[in-house]
């Protein structure tokens, strides 16, 4: 049997973190992470389309909370103590820079997750971390003042400190090993996925984007902002993954069987829509309604538009009917589609669901049934959306809960 100080069980960016803070803080005895694969930080080498969306440029705790469908509430406080700009400082630290594009988004400048798989690797190593790669842990238990975990090979490891950091995929051994200490585990579902549509209004825009869209689950309350992307296979992009993860409970519910009430031009009010269409007629009497738009919708999305409302190629303005307007209105703002299922956005897999949240310190990120154990990243009920939100959580748990299991007396 071997004897940690602190037990860290999962190889991913959570993990990794807890693992080099916990190792930096000082803890009572050495600090080893258990990694199931072969393959530590696979997540990290694959986000953002292997360009690693590190965090967001949001500074403030509080607006940061309101990216977190799930868990924003309980992760106020720990932003308030970890939050991007320290992430980004800790990277800068260590010689890695991030840059922010446009939406926020931050990235290394080198546009190379390995940039920072190789900072989270060097720290590791440069903290004394003792990484056991294809080492699963298949149980563990509390006796004697410590952590008795059972390994793969049938070996053991006993720890003072135990940090479940093993993600929020079905297959994570964590969720089983939570429940072994009488932790509730809310069922695992999907968030942050595309929506399987079958309508000839997309048929021939695939790879068509719109910025500044609005979606929303009809029926209800539900819609999010952002750019609108065609696909092969139906709607994705910011605005179609953000409903997915606000809705991810109530879709789940209908089997991804629902109507999606999308407007190409945001949040736009039905009567301002007419009003700028009704003064195109005026303005633009004499060219083809396909030959302008008052939006500067792409070109092919407005002919499929004009055409959808049933409107000849070469009808003007002047000779639009006020019926003609009418449907060029609806489905600007108010076209409806139908959903009939989902595809996992591969990049950015997250789970809704985890450890549930009210039975975590979150001061401490440490369970309140069996004091010394810590949780950090997707293990937790706890998501964000797409743009950097899933990693930030990810640091900052990961942070607190490290820092807290090298110092915790039991």
């Amino acid at each position: 049997m071997t004897a940690a100080g602190v037990a860290v069980i999962g190889g991913g960016a959570a993990g990794y973190f807890a693992a080099i803070t916990a190792a930096e803080t000082h803890p009572p005895g050495p600090v080893t992470l258990f990694e199931a694969t072969a393959h530590p930080l696979a997540k990290v080498r694959v986000s953002g389309g292997g360009r690693c969306n590190v965090t967001h440029a949001c500074f403030d705790a509080k607006t940061l909370t309101g990216f977190y469908p799930r868990g924003g509430r309980e992760l106020l406080g720990a932003f308030h103590r970890w939050q991007p700009r320290d992430t980004v400082d800790w990277f800068a630290a260590r010689g890695v820079e991030l840059k922010t594009e446009e939406d926020g988004r931050m990235f290394p400048v080198s546009d190379s997750s390995a940039t920072i798989v190789d900072c989270l690797t060097r720290s590791a190593r440069a903290a004394g971390v003792e990484v056991r790669l294809q080492t699963p842990v298949r149980s563990a238990n509390f006796s004697a003042g410590h952590f008795e975990l059972q390994l793969g090979a049938g070996d053991s490891c006993s720890s003072a400190r135990l940090i479940l950091a093993t993600g929020g995929g079905r297959s994570s051994a964590g969720f089983e090993i939570a429940r072994q200490f009488g932790h509730t585990i809310e069922p695992l579902i999907p968030s942050l996925f595309t929506f399987h549509i079958d309508d000839p209004r997309l048929k021939g825009l695939e790879g068509l984007a719109v910025s500044g869209a609005q979606a929303a689950v009809a029926g209800t309350s539900l819609a999010t902002s952002g750019a609108a992307l065609v696909t092969h296979w139906g709607l994705s992009g910011p605005a179609i993954l953000k409903l997915s993860a606000w809705a991810a409970r109530e879709l789940f519910a209908r089997d991804y069987r629902f109507t999606l009430q999308l407007s190409w031009i945001g949040a736009a009010r039905p009567d301002q829509v007419r009003a700028a269409l009704a003064a195109g007629r005026i303005s633009h009497a004499r060219q083809r309604l396909t030959s302008w738009n008052p939006w500067g919708l792409p070109s092919r999305l407005w002919e499929r538009i004009v055409a959808t409302a049933g409107a000849a190629p070469e009808l003007t303005w002047a000779s639009a009917s006020k019926a003609v307007v009418e449907r060029l209105a609806l489905e600007t703002a108010e076209a409806q589609f139908s959903v009939t299922g989902k595809s996992t956005n591969k990049e950015e897999f997250v789970t809704c669901g985890g450890v549930r949240l009210a039975e975590v310190d979150f001061r401490r990120l440490e369970s309140k049934l069996r004091p010394g154990l810590h949780f950090a990243g997707e293990v937790l009920d706890i998501d964000g959306v797409t743009g950097g939100f899933n990693f930030q959580a990810a640091w900052t748990t990961g942070r607190l809960a490290g820092q807290a299991a090298a110092s915790t007396t039991l």
